[in-house]
This record gives C-alpha cells, structure tokens and sequence, in this order.
C-alpha cells in the first residue's frame, strides 16, 4: 500500500496524527538503554539511624527509560521501530527488553553482555513527590568485543530504514566503535534521515546528521552560550539566533532544533549553499536547492502547564518529530508535532509516553481554544492580570499555506498571548467571491488551533475586525506587511482601546488565492 503524501501539510490535525501511524516509518534507534523505576510507598515516621523518612513501599512500576523511552514513544506514534544498544546480562537488563518487545519494538539487535549492569534509575516517591532518586549505573564499563557487536548491530539494523534516530546520553558507550561504524559505512547504507540526540553533540560533528535536538543547556556547554531558563524568553531567543553560525558549524548538521523547555523551541537551517553542508539526503530542509532561507526558521511556544514532575519529555519530543520527518511531514510541521507530542507527556506524571491515539485527542480538543468573544474576553482578562501582552490579528485563513505560518510566528513574537479572529463563512465569501472560503470556519478554526504559535481562535461576521478590536483592545494589532496603517480602518479603533498597530514582513509568492488557482488549473 503507498504511503500517504505528507508532504504539503502545513498544519496539524487529527487526520494528520492518524496519516503517521498509516505510513508506519521504519526507524532505527541507536543509544544508551535505561529503565525507570517508580516506587510509589507511604511515609509516617522517621528512622533512628538518620534525620531521613522510613519509606513503606506498596508498589512497583517500571517502564523503559533513555533510549529505550524514545524507542517506545516511536512505537506508539505508528513507527516500526528496531533498536541497538546495551544491556546486562541481569534482571533489569531481562525486564527492560521484555517491557520493550510488549511494545513492539525489535530488540533483535539489543546486545546482553555478561558481567555488565543494566542502567536503572529509581525513584522513590510518597504522594506523587519524589523524595530520592537510586542510580544503579554500574562501576565496569563494556568491554571492546560488546561496543563491536553493538556497532555492527547498529549499521546493520539501518540497512533499509526511512530514518536513523541516535540517543547519545552520555555513558561514552556510543562515541567511540559505534560512531566510527556509523561514519565510515558507505552511503548507500545511511537512511535518507539521521537525527542525534545528544548530551554532547561534538563528537557527532562527525556523522554531519541532518538534524540534532539540543536543549539549551546543551548549546550553553557546545558555544559557550548563556541561554539559562531563568533570562527572559526574549534575550534567550535572541541568543540563539545570534549564534545560529556557530550552532550550526558545532553541530555539522544542517538542521537544529533548539529547545528552551518552557520557551517552546527555535529551528536553526543552514542556507542551502553554505560551506559544509550536510552529507546525508538534505532530509532536514524542505526549501528548494539554492534557495536562501533565514537560519531562524521556525518557533514553537509551549502549552502553559503546572509543575509536575515529567521525565521523557524530551524523548517524546525528538520520537514525533523523527516520525514527522520520516513519514515526509515539511520540517515545520513536523516541529510542531514534536510540540505537541511534548505539550501531553509534560501534564503526566512519570515517563511517560505520547501515541497516536493520545495526538489525535490533543489535536482534536478545539474547543479550549475556539472561543466565544465573551469567554475570549474572561480569558483574556485572566491572561492581563497576569501581566501578559495580547496581540489581535485577523483574516480568512482559508487554505494555510508558509505565508501564514510565517506571519503568525512573527505576530505572536510581538507579545506573549496570539489571538486569531477569523471572518466566519458568510464574511469571507463576500471578500473573496463565490466558492470559497475552500475550508468551512470549523476546519479552519482547528487548524489554527493547533499550531503552536496561537493561543486562542475566535470569530467574527463583519466585514472588518473593528467592533471586535472595540470589545477585545488588544495591546497590539498585527497586519501582513501588503498593508499600512493608514490604510486600515481598523487602526482607529485599536488607538482608541489604548493599542498599537504593528506591521510585519510581507511574504511574497504565497497566497491562497494563487493556491486554488494552480489546483483549479492542474491536469487530472
């Protein structure tokens, strides 16, 4: 059966989540192999050895961790998933495979060695707080005839997979016979797509992967950057792209994908072109060749969420926007992907894991976000009081193309809350002629919704936004840059609310209109 063409999506949706799982991607995990422990127990007294609790466990759970967590995420999301890496010849190292083959990922390439211990982690918890975590991480290291078996594991199981997925943290178990193998193999053996997840990503410099995911303390360490959580989100983001040439030459990958935890995340492209680009299929770019593009091409802004203790998030992150890309998804789309995948994982507690059925859920709650204007308006309140900027724009948004999606991305960088007004059917019908709009409001509003960049969707029957700005005042409007102020009869109205109209860039060649025309006038 042929896969579906994922190729022009530009937005997310349930369907889209659902298309994943249909064209079920092979990816071949490589990286250092955990398995969590979570130790939930009760505590009333403490012990007369030491000012510490005495823990009464009750249960036990363990599931998969590290590399292992990644490959299980895959899993779940629709991929065929086949993974190399360490364990010991031990019960933990027996548990972790047996959890992972109840997952169905292929563990045929996982190496048991005798003498080593299997790494685990275990949390000791009392009332959903952890109170100690227990690292059993093992004093020998694995001895040369195992990082053989496992680098030649590794370069086999990659034979004829749509991507290859390594997860370096840290144990030194990867970077030396491992690595080695993965460079020197010829071409053709290399999947078309080669992501490094990596504490440090200097030493994969090597394979030129076509996309990496550092956090930012890991860009911090790679160029000597200070982009700590504790700066506002502005100098962060500011930092990084300042430093996209750097990153991006660290890294030797033509595509990274930052991570600033609660900040969302910022994507760094090589221009095609530039001085040591990739040496894989150019996977991580979807601009055509010799096309220059900007370095900072994508942000994403995380769901707001109360603090709970998550592990895996980041491991859930990289699993969907791997997936994403190996099953043709453009770069963007498959970022905010990877956001959403990591907006669900961070509301649970525990590893957890992000599948199909868990996106499609997500991606189909609109409701929270497609508001009324009374309830935008308590919300919006809510959002004031928290000392928050509400930026207002507006439009059809019928069929979403990159000319939108940059737009909304440098509107919602002007304040911290992007609101979208979209003309209802009846208003965009009378702006743009008959048959359209193409998407009916429902369909639009969704799609909107789920791009990581908009907070909130509401609508509007009049054929400009002014009575809405009047009941909304927003702090700023944004208008595409095909506009001036004084040629708004918007701007009025968002003077008189105490805001300020703001225009952006005009982005060239894209328009819906254009769109359904070349549609219209394809050859069946």
């Amino acid at each position: 059966m042929a896969r579906p063409d994922l190729s022009a999506v530009r937005g997310l949706s349930p369907e889209v989540a659902r298309a994943l799982r249909e064209a079920a991607p092979v990816v071949s995990v490589v990286g250092d192999l955990v398995l969590d422990g979570w130790w939930q127990g009760t505590t009333e007294r403490m012990t007369r050895e030491a000012p510490a609790p005495v823990v009464e466990v009750a249960t036990r759970r363990y599931v998969p961790g590290g590399a292992a967590n990644t490959a299980v995420n895959l899993a779940a999301l629709g991929a065929r998933v086949r993974l190399a890496g360490l364990v010991g010849d031990d019960e933990a190292g027996r548990r972790l495979t047996e959890l992972l083959a109840g997952h169905g990922v292929d563990t045929s390439s996982v190496v048991r060695v005798r003498g080593l211990v299997t790494v685990a982690k275990n949390r000791v918890m009392v009332d959903d707080q952890v109170l100690i975590r227990l690292d059993d991480l093992g004093a020998v290291p694995a001895p040369p005839t195992a990082l053989a078996q496992l680098a030649e594991a590794a370069t086999a199981q990659a034979t004829g997979a749509d991507a290859e997925l390594v997860c370096d943290y840290g144990t030194g178990a990867l970077t030396g016979p491992v690595l080695d193998a993965l460079v020197a193999r010829p071409a053709a053996d290399r999947p078309p797509l080669v992501v490094v997840d990596a504490h440090d990503l200097a030493p994969w410099a090597r394979l030129r992967p076509d996309l990496v995911t550092p956090n930012a303390g890991e860009v911090a360490a790679l160029v000597g950057l200070a982009v700590g959580d504790a700066l506002p989100t502005d100098v962060r983001v500011e930092r990084v792209a300042d430093a996209a040439d750097r990153v991006l030459a660290a890294t030797g990958s033509q595509v990274v994908v930052v991570t600033l935890d609660h900040d969302g995340t910022m994507t760094l492209v090589r221009e095609p072109g530039d001085a040591g680009a990739s040496a894989g299929g150019g996977a991580g770019v979807d601009a055509p060749a010799g096309r220059a593009e900007a370095r900072v091409r994508h942000r994403t802004w995380a769901r707001r969420a109360s603090e709970r203790q998550a592990s895996g998030a980041g491991d859930s992150f990289v699993a969907a926007l791997t997936v994403g890309r190996a099953a043709g998804l453009p770069l963007t789309t498959s970022v905010d992907l990877a956001q959403a995948a990591a907006d669900i994982v961070v509301q649970r507690f525990g590893t957890s894991v992000c599948s199909t059925d868990d996106l499609v859920v997500h991606l189909d709650r609109t409701g929270d976000l497609v508001l009324g204007v009374d309830e935008l308006l308590r919300r919006l309140d809510d959002e004031r009081a928290a000392g928050r900027t509400v930026v207002l724009t507006n439009g059809c948004f019928d069929v979403l193309h990159r000319g939108h999606t940059t737009y909304l991305t440098q509107a919602k960088q002007l304040g911290d809350v992007l609101v979208v007004a979209l003309n209802d059917d009846a208003s965009t019908r009378r702006l743009k002629g008959p048959g359209r709009p193409i998407n009916d409001l429902a369909d639009r509003a969704g799609v909107l919704s789920a791009l990581s960049c908009v907070d909130y969707v509401t609508s509007f029957g009049t054929d400009t936004a002014v009575p809405l700005i009047r009941r909304l005042r927003p702090d700023l409007y944004a208008k595409g840059g095909d506009y001036t102020p004084q040629m708004l009869e918007e701007t009025a109205a968002v003077v008189e609310g105490g805001g300020e109209v703001r225009i952006l860039d005009y982005v060239s060649d894209h328009s819906t209109t254009g769109i359904v025309d070349r549609i219209r006038g394809a050859t069946p």
